[in-house]
């Protein structure tokens, strides 16, 4: 079962602001962007298609700490932590570095939800498949 995952990603000339600095809405992309390759590790996607029953993980809580700037080009390691699992809930910490230090710490809270008929979202357990490949962290 997978606890932990890390991806790399470089900081794009349209992810900064004018003074150069990524700007603080991209952390939160860059967190969905680690959390989908970690789907993606476990052999899912996040979001599957409609016919195969499929499930969408709102935010339904979201934070980030900034430390230090990140800025055009700097290639930043982005290692996520699943803090908590719960029967409909995942609770994910992200932690940003660049060069070895730490420039930011986020976290996101994401339910499981199923489009019923008339369109509406309802929280549901997380699929069998996926809750018994993702386990939390030691310490989480």
């Amino acid at each position: 079962m997978a606890s932990e995952f890390t991806v790399t990603r470089r900081v794009e000339f349209g992810e900064t602001d004018a003074a150069g600095i990524m700007h603080f809405s991209n952390f939160f992309r860059f967190m969905e962007t680690a959390e989908h390759a970690f789907f993606r590790s476990l052999g899912f996607s996040i979001h599957p298609r409609e016919q195969d029953g499929a499930v969408g993980w709102p935010r339904v809580q979201a934070s980030c700490e900034y430390r230090k700037p990140l800025r055009f080009e700097d290639e930043v390691e982005i290692h996520l932590r699943v803090l908590e699992k719960r029967e409909r809930v995942l609770r994910y910490e992200f932690v940003f570095r660049k060069g070895g230090e730490e420039a930011a710490r986020g976290q996101l809270t994401v339910a499981c939800v199923r489009k019923q008929p008339d369109g509406t979202l309802k929280a549901v357990p997380i699929p069998a498949e996926i809750a018994a490949r993702i386990e939390p962290a030691a310490g989480g």
